[in-house]
């Protein structure tokens, strides 16, 4: 990293490490802002596009059922940006069979995101508050049992990291000396409980900044960081359920994504970024709103004929749980609606002939069901 990359006004210092390297140390947020008519008017889209996602969460008969997907959905494109390519169909069948040997590895890596992100979310639920301690629990249950395991699940670094380049001297970007962290996260946090003021949009742009700008961890900072997205909205109670995610906006804007960051670094371009953020943020929210409006939709068509044709309450169960989680076995089903193996199975073959569930593995044991058109809804891109 060169210091003449970064201008006067940048919002931090370069400062070199005890080894020699330049590093770049961000100073606490928040910093001064100026709200241009065309930030002002992407904040106000994206807080327009929340409020009508906030009241479409409001509306669904049975949150849970819709919340799984979508946080599935959320983990593949998450862990797709740091370079692992499990894709949503891998993950849904890793869960539904997850003894099946052809499992790619990088399924329990991506597991482990909604692991995590499901723990965070019960933390926030019991209304506790944003403190170092949630932050290292949700990077231990991301890495624990997985590739990067060796790098100190739930540990705050103890080395010096790069983004781009071969080695620390020729990074795009090196964050701060790990000897200088605990005084930043330590602003970090108190900056997640204490500031109200701002505009959700603008609080949850600088947050994700300033993390991935300090990198607290060996490994997983994208992720935690992309994580916090979604906590900081369910914590501030800016949405009823957690159906908003940026991942599929930054994975789609990767390169944009990451210059955004670094010229916040580099120049103070704090407006650009945030209006990049905004722009993520109102697009994925009309993205959420159309899916579920369209889940509902297939929902309700399902339980009508369902009702028309199995004559079991059994079976009206087992196609909620569908919308939970398309992919199904025998056994899944059994726990699901707690019915006998044998009822599952008879419920699972009227399905299968009224077209709702496929049969994909083709053998005799172990067989997995999927719901084709869920999935298709959960997958199919949705114009902005």
């Amino acid at each position: 990293m060169r210091q003449e990359d970064f201008q006067p006004n940048a919002p931090g210092q370069i400062v070199q490490s005890t080894l020699g390297y330049w590093t770049f140390l961000p100073t606490p947020l928040p910093p001064s802002l100026n709200y241009n008519t065309r930030l002002v008017s992407l904040l106000s889209e994206a807080d327009r596009a929340l409020g009508e996602l906030a009241g479409a969460g409001r509306m669904l008969p049975n949150p849970h059922l819709l919340i799984r997907p979508f946080l599935r959905r959320e983990a593949v494109l998450s862990s797709r940006i740091e370079g692992t390519i499990t894709q949503l169909d891998e993950l849904f069948l890793f869960e539904a069979e997850p003894d099946h040997l052809s499992h790619p590895s990088d399924a329990a890596e991506v597991r482990n995101y909604v692991i995590a992100l499901e723990h965070g979310l019960s933390a926030v639920r019991a209304d506790n508050p944003f403190n170092l301690q949630l932050l290292r629990e949700v990077h231990r249950v991301l890495l624990s049992g997985v590739r990067g395991a060796e790098k100190r699940p739930g540990e705050i670094r103890d080395r010096g990291v790069r983004i781009g380049g071969a080695t620390l001297e020729d990074a795009r970007f090196v964050p701060p000396c790990h000897t200088a962290l605990r005084p930043l996260l330590d602003d970090f946090v108190q900056f997640l409980r204490e500031e109200r003021s701002l505009p959700i949009v603008v609080q949850l742009a600088l947050m994700h900044y300033q993390f991935e700008t300090i990198h607290p961890f060996n490994d997983g900072n994208g992720r935690v960081g992309r994580l916090l997205i979604t906590l900081m909205l369910f914590e501030r109670r800016v949405l009823p359920q957690p159906l908003l995610y940026l991942s599929a906006f930054f994975e789609k804007n990767r390169q944009e994504y990451y210059d955004r960051l670094l010229d916040v670094s580099r120049r103070s371009a704090w407006e650009e970024w945030i209006e990049f953020f905004a722009r993520g943020v109102a697009e994925q929210s009309q993205d959420a709103i159309i899916r579920t409006s369209r889940l509902l939709d297939l929902s309700q068509q399902y339980r009508k004929e369902v009702a028309g044709e199995v004559k079991t309450a059994a079976a009206l169960l087992l196609v909620d749980e569908l919308f939970s989680s398309p992919y199904i076995t025998i056994n899944r089903a059994c726990e699901a609606i707690n019915v006998p193996f044998k009822t599952a199975s008879t419920i699972v073959s009227k399905l299968e002939k009224m077209g709702i569930l496929r049969e994909i593995t083709g053998q005799q044991r172990y067989r997995v069901y999927r719901a084709d058109r869920i999935f298709e809804l959960l997958e199919q891109p949705i114009a902005p």
